[in-house]
């Protein structure tokens, strides 16, 4: 008997994946940290100026924020989330923005970004949130000893992550949600210091979150690592003049997730085009033989890929 056709196999898989995640939610999602309250945060203007001055209360209202979320979680008797948030408010992090509801949306800085000549923006993948929020923070410091002086590196977490093992996802619409607020703030980054150079880096679904915001990005690079696929056909489908690029570990087991997409009832599972593939047009940098969480690890062949680029050194075929 002759076998299926390998793209029938694929979607049986994908399919697969699908009916898996929707029974894994209701466990996953009931330790999910959106549970835990917190008070909304002050309204802040826009970010229009990097000066010192500026930054200095910024970062003070944001730390007022963080306080005032850690002693809600204290009195709901939450020790795991009032440690984090308690370590989040001390005097040497700086962020530009914070909202501890419905598991948090932060963006921090690493480094002088009143002085820094170019800027990399972290957007994370599935799973993180204000309890996993260590591994942001371990990316961005790691990109920044790489880079040195004159940088700066924001970790944006903007938006509600899918659960790492959900319909979520395998779909968009966690991304479609979060690229008008990824779009806004680089638009704000961008205002508040022209000189400049950013970029934003991907990392897994965030690089679907990526590709949703991308022709609204005025940036010089969009990196796309560990990436299922973007939900676009090509890098041309992205319709940005940013230099798009992408690599993947030799280890990631991204890389055998199925690059299709099926249209379901109400829904489109899966993100398309392997970005890494020569069909997809990204310039693809070496990335080295690491797992799917170690693209930024200090001393990886990804991290100084990734470093050049941010640094602007690394020309075409990274």
């Amino acid at each position: 008997m002759a076998s299926r056709p390998r793209s029938s196999r694929l979607r049986r898989a994908l399919l697969s994946a699908l009916v898996t995640a929707t029974v894994a939610l209701p466990v996953s999602g009931a330790a999910r940290p959106a549970a835990v309250p917190a008070p909304a945060p002050a309204a802040l203007g826009p970010l229009d100026t990097a000066a010192p001055g500026a930054l200095a209360a910024r970062y003070d209202a944001n730390r007022d924020g963080i306080r005032a979320a850690e002693r809600m979680a204290a009195r709901n008797g939450d020790r795991q989330r009032a440690a984090s948030l308690r370590d989040m408010a001390g005097s040497a992090r700086h962020f530009l923005a914070f909202d501890g509801r419905d598991g948090g949306r932060t963006a921090e800085v690493f480094g002088d970004l009143s002085r820094a000549g170019r800027i990399a923006v972290l957007v994370p993948g599935a799973g993180v949130d204000l309890d996993h929020y260590w591994r942001l923070r371990r990316d961005a410091e790691a990109l920044l000893g790489e880079l040195g002086g004159g940088s700066a590196v924001v970790a944006w977490l903007g938006y509600r992550t899918p659960v790492t093992v959900s319909p979520g996802a395998l779909t968009s619409g966690r991304a479609a949600e979060a690229a008008p607020g990824l779009t806004s703030f680089v638009r704000e980054l961008s205002a508040a210091q022209p000189a400049a150079r950013v970029s934003v880096l991907c990392h897994s679904y965030g690089s679907v979150v990526c590709a949703r915001a991308a022709s609204r990005l005025d940036v010089a690079e969009i990196v796309l690592y560990g990436s299922p696929g973007t939900g676009a056909d090509s890098a041309a489908a992205l319709h940005t003049r940013a230099t798009v690029r992408a690599g993947r570990g030799g280890d990631d087991w991204i890389a055998d997730v199925p690059h299709i997409r099926v249209r379901l009832p109400f829904v489109t599972v899966g993100f398309g085009t392997d970005p890494v593939s020569p069909e997809f047009g990204a310039e693809v940098f070496d990335a080295g033989d690491g797992g799917h969480s170690d693209y930024l690890k200090p001393g990886s062949v990804s991290l100084r890929s990734i470093g050049r680029i941010v640094a602007g050194t690394a020309g075409r075929h990274a």
